[in-house]
């Protein structure tokens, strides 16, 4: 008979390998012209698949801009739709607070979805040794 000891251990372990089971996943966008939709699209497809994935999209430069308020992709399609859809999904957006300094933007200028980093490029870095796989779209 198995004890109650043996079951919460049981129960413990399928838990943490349920969680580690979880892929985690870093995309890089450092130029949102040429990165930003193809980036959320890719996004989107990844966890159209893989909805348990972990995703990460830290942005530092360039690529800061999709995630400003009112920014809008070539088509003149507004960003912010699909950043708040993906943030529904637990898709954590980064910004590069280095790039607001070299650049003078505020945080007040990004979307509400947008949450902020020391570096960008530390940030990925910390992500990947910490399992993340890295995308650069």
């Amino acid at each position: 008979m198995i004890g109650t000891r043996t079951l919460c251990a049981l129960a413990l372990a399928l838990a943490a390998t349920a969680a580690w089971a979880q892929d985690r996943v870093v995309y890089h966008i450092d130029n949102a012209a040429a990165q930003g939709l193809k980036g959320l699209r890719n996004v989107r497809n990844h966890l159209d698949v893989d909805p348990q994935a972990r995703i990460t999209v830290v942005t530092h430069a360039d690529g800061v801009d999709f995630l400003m308020e009112g920014a809008k992709d070539a088509n003149g399609g507004a960003y912010a739709g699909p950043v708040a859809a993906l943030v529904g999904r637990g898709v954590k957006f980064e910004v590069c607070e280095i790039t607001l300094r070299n650049r003078n933007l505020k945080k007040e200028q990004f979307i509400q979805e947008a949450d902020f980093t020391p570096s960008g490029v530390v940030r990925i870095a910390k992500l990947q040794k910490d399992g993340a796989a890295y995308i650069k779209p």
